[in-house]
This record gives structure tokens, sequence and C-alpha cells, in this order.
């Protein structure tokens, strides 16, 4: 199982992570994503599909037309790991493409 991420570390972490934050009320990160149409959110939401299922960690997520929502957190740690750090560095490398 993933360690949780300690508090330096998750710190660090976002500082680095372009967009992201801490969740309101809940050990998790958050970001939204926003695309030119729902074709480009939808091409998004298919690449990080195939990522996550690699990975075996899948992220939450709520899709309206052109804006992607998601949240991560691993739920059996209980909260930020490094799976959600691998996870939210590749969603945000997709979207420099």
């Amino acid at each position: 199982m993933a360690s949780l991420l300690t508090p330096a570390e998750r710190a660090q972490v976002l500082a680095s992570l372009d967009g992201w934050t801490d969740a309101e009320g809940r050990d998790a990160i958050v970001k939204t994503f926003i695309f030119k149409d729902f074709s480009a959110a939808f091409a998004f939401m298919t690449r990080v599909a195939m990522m996550a299922e690699k990975m075996n960690h899948h992220p939450e997520w709520f899709n309206v037309y052109n804006t992607v929502d998601v949240v991560l957190a691993t739920h059996d740690a209980g909260g930020v790991t490094g799976l959600d750090v691998k996870l939210a560095n590749f969603m945000n490398l997709i979207t420099q493409d």
C-alpha cells in the first residue's frame, strides 16, 4: 500500500504541481481543467483513464461540456500519496501537448 505524504512532502508537491490545491474538508488534491470543447475534454479523460488503468489508481472526476473537475486521493491509504502526485503530473503533462 502507498504511504501518505507527510505535511512537508505535501507542501513541496503542491508548490510544484501547477494548478493543484488541497481539497476542502478532506485529504485530497483538486484541480479544474478547462478545454476548448467537449471533444478535447473527453480526449483528456480517455488518456487519463488509460494511465489510471495501468497504475490501478483511478481519479474522482466530474465532466460538464469542456470542464473536468478532478479529485485525487488514495482511498486505501486515506489521503494523498505518491500515486496521486504521479497521476497529477501526468494530467498536467498531457494538457501541455
